[in-house]
């Protein structure tokens, strides 16, 4: 199975609204940057074992570790959880950044340091989720 395949039956065995969520946000983003690098990522550690939430990626960064090496991985993830859809925001290095920057203006939302958490997108404004997104494809670090 594709990167492609593996992300349409994700969306598509996720519960009503939530498909139809993720599938917009999906679409959104791959109008926001079409032919941007795809990513796939099941959730399990070299073992198999389920250790996170399986994600869906876009864009491409190199994530730089304390022991000197490095990993590529993606720079936006988008991720179903128990009660709604995570939005990842990776690289960023100004922890606080998100929620100063979209926090107020998002809605029914929790803004972490790289995480954007909410129920459905309609608890939200969805330009500024893709405001926030766009930063994080667009930046060069």
């Amino acid at each position: 199975m594709n990167v492609q395949e593996h992300i349409d039956n994700y969306i598509g065995s996720q519960p009503d609204p939530k498909s139809n969520d993720m599938q917009t946000l999906h679409l959104r983003i791959l109008n926001l940057f079409p032919g941007c690098k795809l990513w796939f990522e099941d959730g399990k550690n070299e073992e198999g074992k389920i250790v996170s939430n399986p994600n869906i990626g876009y864009g491409s960064y190199t994530i730089k570790y304390a022991n000197g090496s490095t990993r590529d991985f993606f720079r936006i993830g988008i991720s179903a959880n128990k009660t709604g859809i995570s939005v990842y925001i990776l690289g960023i290095k100004d922890k606080a950044y998100l929620a100063q920057t979209y926090g107020k203006d998002l809605g029914k939302a929790s803004v972490t340091g790289y995480c954007i958490k909410f129920k459905t997108l309609k608890d939200i404004n969805i330009d500024i989720l893709e405001a926030a997104i766009r930063y994080g494809l667009e930046r060069q670090d």
